[in-house]
């Protein structure tokens, strides 16, 4: 038992040098520093247009009885498949003003999940076409080297962080990834999509 025990801490030890050494703590850190930047700028101006502009709850109201769900999701999961074009956060608040917002708000972090492992089949498909391959090769390199080194790890922060997610997953598809793996660490992203709620909803 005891030398079960000390092998599993050897083995934890291990992967916490080989992720320092190679940079992943520092990027974690990055990550988490320019993120806080951008969600705190989108929270104040939340509350700055709410107060002066609009009355975002007036506004999302009339985006659900004049638009339905169905069309609103649709525009999210494509989003979400490419690239993550249009942030989650404005999704997650209009899904307040639905009938029932914590379906809505499942809804949309299963599409999210569904969006990512549509992006991750993209960067599969893109092996097989070289042209487009090279073209992401060079737009993608800097997730591509990420994803290499630190796999799992990396997709479990760009599922929790609000770092490209989409990015990440066709990362994951281009350089063949586990796919149980992927799907194992990319259900973090229905975390992220609750505790984001959290915040929104007490503003929208």
């Amino acid at each position: 038992m005891r030398t079960k025990e000390t092998s599993i801490k050897n083995r934890l030890k291990r992967i916490h040098q080989y992720y320092k050494y190679t940079g992943f703590y520092t990027f974690v850190g990055r990550s988490l520093k320019k993120s806080i930047l951008p969600i705190a700028i989108f929270i104040l101006a939340l509350i700055a247009i709410d107060q002066f502009v609009i009355d975002f709850s007036d506004f999302f109201t009339h985006v659900t009885n004049n638009y339905a769900p169905i069309s609103i999701l649709t525009v999210f999961y494509v989003s979400e498949s490419l690239l993550g074009l249009i942030p989650p956060e404005i999704f997650i608040a209009w899904s307040d003003k639905t009938v029932n917002p914590i379906v809505f708000l499942s809804l949309l972090a299963l599409l999210s999940y569904l969006g990512g492992i549509t992006s991750y089949f993209i960067g599969k498909t893109i092996l097989k076409i070289p042209s487009v391959y090279n073209y992401m090769e060079g737009k993608m390199k800097k997730h591509l080297t990420n994803i290499r080194k630190w796999g799992g790890f990396l997709i479990i922060v760009g599922a929790l962080l609000p770092i490209p997610f989409s990015m990440t997953s066709m990362a994951a598809g281009t350089i063949n990834y586990p796919l149980k793996n992927y799907l194992l660490f990319g259900l973090l992203r229905f975390v992220r999509f609750y505790l984001y709620a959290i915040a929104i909803f007490s503003i929208v």
